[in-house]
């Protein structure tokens, strides 16, 4: 556990709590250490990702984090730095894909600016690279007249993470979406044809490439049209910031970093200083985040799929937070969401219209899900 700045340490919390109603519910012992990274760490022990949580990431199975960053250190260099952790913490572990869900809940149309024809059938999956491109290639930095940052891929970084987004289709629609600028790029232009070379393992699987300002323009005036976009590390911080438009609220997003080794598993809001200690922020990104944890990190589906039903039908039962309430309407502080959601685990009733219309068994017999990582 990784609780980090602002709000994460709330929004931790309240996922750790929705665990521990899986764990005893499915007869599980889930054991958690709590590690500091980002702001937090700078304070305590001077850098954003101090070489005792280093070693502790390395040795667990997943990975949960809150968030990281703090104006206070908006000016910081280096490995005080809050979100030079967080870089720096991917690059460790490995994380190469980054796969966040948007969905639109029916309930919640409202809180999106979109109108609601707009978000019919919205279902789709980002998968980003995480550990290349601008963010991380060198030669980097700056003087007082000029700045460079260099665009680096290869063939290898690339193809592992189309995988992943053609598996993933595989399992959904079956239509991957690679984004890209290959008409100004030669960097993608090598994405470009590597993705189709790829594409050719996957016959199953239609393949189509847009320019990234056209993709950005369509995930607005058609987003159902979409099922996996595959993105670059800079492209995909973008465009998935741009997809939590459709849901109406950063709150609400949840996702997973995955690779080789242990996983990443993060709502994608920041740390909302203004916000910090109000009670008021929206646990649902860090309970989807552990939701994905459960599924890919633990390989647990059944207790994912459980987790993900108890958030909806906390929704559909009118659960609101600040963020996503209408005006006058009443709302849970953050601590009262988390709970609504952990009892909803715990007693297997995912619908609010009566008992009857409980679940009254969730399947444990299914094989796990191989992660896709």
């Amino acid at each position: 556990m990784l609780p980090g700045d602002g709000i994460g340490p709330e929004v931790t919390a309240e996922a750790v709590r929705v665990l521990a109603a899986v764990a005893d519910l499915y007869g599980y012992r889930i054991a958690t250490q709590e590690y500091p990274i980002g702001a937090a760490a700078v304070r305590l022990l001077g850098e954003a990702l101090p070489a005792r949580t280093r070693d502790a990431v390395l040795e667990a199975d997943a990975v949960l984090l809150g968030a990281v960053g703090d104006p206070a250190l908006a000016d910081a260099t280096g490995s005080r730095r809050p979100e030079a952790g967080l870089l720096a913490l991917r690059k460790l572990l490995g994380v190469y894909a980054n796969l966040r869900p948007v969905s639109v809940h029916p309930a919640l149309r409202h809180a999106s600016p979109l109108k609601p024809d707009r978000l019919d059938n919205v279902d789709l999956l980002i998968v980003r690279e995480l550990t290349g491109g601008l963010y991380y290639g060198e030669p980097r930095g700056r003087d007082a007249q000029s700045a460079v940052n260099t665009l680096r891929y290869s063939v290898a970084e690339i193809e592992r993470v189309a995988r992943v987004a053609f598996q993933a289709a595989r399992e959904r629609r079956g239509l991957v979406t690679s984004v890209d600028k290959a008409n100004v790029l030669e960097v993608s232009q090598l994405w470009r044809e590597t993705v189709s070379w790829i594409g050719g393992d996957y016959p199953d699987v239609r393949l189509e490439h847009l320019y990234v300002d056209f993709a950005a323009m369509r995930l607005i005036a058609n987003p159902a049209s979409f099922d996996v976009l595959l993105t670059e590390n800079l492209f995909g911080d973008i465009l998935s910031d741009e997809a939590a438009v459709l849901t109406g609220s950063l709150g609400l997003l949840p996702s997973a970093s995955i690779g080789d080794g242990p996983g990443l598993f993060e709502p994608v809001h920041g740390s909302a200083p203004d916000i910090a200690g109000r009670g008021v922020a929206n646990p649902i990104g860090a309970i989807g985040s552990a939701a994905m944890l459960l599924r890919y990190g633990l390989q647990l589906p059944d207790a994912a799929d459980l987790v993900e039903q108890a958030i909806a039908a906390v929704v559909d039962a009118g659960g609101r937070t600040a963020d996503i309430a209408l005006p006058g309407e009443p709302t849970l502080t953050i601590g009262e969401m988390g709970e609504e959601i952990a009892q909803r685990v715990a007693s297997r009733i995912l619908s609010h219209q009566s008992s009857a219309n409980a679940l009254q068994a969730i399947p444990s017999s299914r094989p796990p899900t191989t992660s896709l990582g």
